[in-house]
């Protein structure tokens, strides 16, 4: 993933209805769900989502795909895998980045 191509999906998610959409796609799964769906389940005016889809869309973060009369928006694992990826590579120079919860403490 190239730089331009991070600070692109980075952009898209920091505007938070569009990371809500994200994250809502992201809870379905491969099911993903129609903007009626996202709509309802965000309470959102069409106009307004049908924007944000399109910037996700640009972003390579949510693919859309025509089932019969519909549009049906998927979050785009491959891409956030990538992306996680990007952000995480050379990560601790090479060491577990984990730290261990001190003794005694939760979680």
């Amino acid at each position: 993933m190239s730089e331009e191509e991070v600070v692109r999906a980075l952009s898209a998610l920091a505007q938070p209805l569009r990371l809500q959409v994200f994250r809502a796609l992201v809870v379905v799964g491969e099911t993903g769900l129609t903007p009626g769906a996202i709509q309802e389940a965000l309470g959102v005016p069409a106009a307004t989502l049908s924007f944000h889809l399109k910037e996700l869309l640009a972003s390579g973060l949510v693919t859309q795909e025509r089932a019969s009369r519909h549009l049906i928006y998927r979050a785009a694992y491959p891409r956030m895998n990538d992306l996680l990826g990007y952000l995480t590579q050379n990560c601790c120079q090479g060491s577990s980045c984990a730290v261990e919860p001190a003794s005694g403490s939760c979680c």
